[in-house]
């Protein structure tokens, strides 16, 4: 399993519900992702940094939904080029599900 991190500044003085409106524009884009296994959605307490957090089944899924035309995109629209942080997700603790999943380091499984 692949956590993928990709980090971008925010709106200047964007409100909760204004980041939640533009949020809610990539909801279907991301479920079409079949590689995709979940994605946070998180802001900064300082409400200057956006990040958004994917669990992919593998790094080539991470890397091609982020590709370099994704990257200019976002660039275009947000003024800069978000950074993207790769790590291997070894095991994952769910309380909701109650479970605890080992993943191997191949990035296989979900």
């Amino acid at each position: 399993m692949i956590c993928e991190i990709v980090t971008f500044p925010s709106p200047a003085g964007a409100s909760r519900e204004a980041v939640i409106e533009d949020a809610r524009h990539v909801v279907a884009r991301w479920q079409a992702e079949k590689e995709l296994v979940r994605k946070h959605f998180v802001w900064s307490d300082d409400r200057t940094t956006l990040k958004g957090i994917y669990f992919w089944t593998s790094r080539a899924a991470a890397e091609a939904a982020h590709n370099e035309e994704w990257l200019q995109q976002a660039e275009k629209r947000i003024g800069t080029r978000p950074t993207i942080d790769y790590f291997d997700a070894f095991m994952i603790i769910d309380n909701a599900a109650g479970t605890v999943t080992e993943y191997p380091e191949d990035g296989a499984g979900a």
